[in-house]
């Protein structure tokens, strides 16, 4: 673990930006960013579209270590270069961000209320090839919980730390990321009883352990503050969810000590055919207004 990443991570304001859309979801972030299916033939080229899209985001000068914490990549934009740089270290070396990896290969199907994530094949050789060859701090794993039921909740937590204790074994912080959908007709009451089951996890964890968490912006304000007093936890993130910037920014605020882990947030007002000028004034003000919700 870069000691000098761990500290920044645990201490300094900030956000982290999620720039990890993945196959699923690249075609509606291309879409909401002005680039529609006509303007690629095929998922290579919509890839190759998505990553002139990130890299327009991580190389503006607005996108610095002052408001930004670290950057959440897809597994394919780990192995791409930006100005001749592999991405991690590009975001290292040149800006200062940390580079944080997504690991999830989407959701299961629906079961017990919630969508857990589907099986990871691979997972001990991706880990060890984003530590050695890409220089990848910590990793970011999501799944989803629609509606309360117990029996799917504890499946839920229990997955998360399961694979958020093997990506550690590699000397790596896992972002464990159990999702209430802003949706969820009972969202207050899964979002008590899920810290219920994330507490008992971590009491039966070595004091060394360390982890992250992301989580939706809770209904209960500052609900989260127990557990980010725990010493086995640097930071707790909060994911947009399907806010606008300026709601999800309202919501983050009421919460103390929580910080942005924003992705449709921040992008949302970014588009393809905004001039260099346009483009970085655009993404400047995003990054301003959510760094700000970030420091309550």
């Amino acid at each position: 673990m870069n000691k000098k990443q761990f500290e920044i991570m645990a201490k300094r304001p900030g956000f982290i930006a999620a720039l990890d859309q993945s196959g699923g979801s690249t075609p509606k972030a291309l879409k909401a960013y002005g680039v529609t299916a006509d303007m690629y033939k095929d998922e290579a080229e919509m890839f190759d579209m998505v990553h002139e899209m990130r890299t327009r985001i991580i190389t503006s000068p607005s996108f610095t270590s002052e408001h930004i914490l670290a950057a959440i990549l897809f597994e394919m934009t780990m192995d791409r270069k930006i100005d001749g740089m592999y991405t991690a270290d590009y975001l290292w070396e040149e800006k200062g961000i940390i580079p944080i990896l997504k690991i999830d290969k989407g959701l299961a199907e629906e079961a017990n209320c919630v969508r857990l994530m589907k099986p990871i094949p691979g997972l001990d050789e991706t880990l060890d090839h984003a530590v050695y060859d890409r220089h990848i701090f910590g990793t970011k794993e999501r799944s989803v919980i629609l509606d309360y039921n117990e029996e799917g909740i504890k499946a839920i937590i229990d997955q998360q730390f399961e694979i958020g204790l093997q990506v550690a074994s590699h000397g790596m912080v896992p972002i464990l990321e159990p999702e209430v959908d802003i949706n969820n007709p009972h969202k207050a009451e899964c979002e008590e009883f899920m810290l219920s089951e994330i507490k008992k996890h971590l009491a039966a964890l070595p004091e060394d352990t360390k982890l992250m968490f992301k989580v939706t912006i809770p209904t209960k304000a500052d609900l989260y503050r127990e557990i980010m007093d725990d010493p086995r936890v640097v930071r707790v993130v909060a994911l947009s969810g399907g806010y606008t910037v300026e709601h999800a920014n309202e919501l983050l605020a009421q919460n103390h000590g929580l910080i942005a882990s924003f992705s449709r947030a921040l992008a949302e007002t970014l588009r393809y055919q905004q001039s260099d000028e346009e483009f970085n004034a655009a993404l400047a003000a995003a990054i301003d207004s959510i760094f700000e919700a970030s420091i309550k």
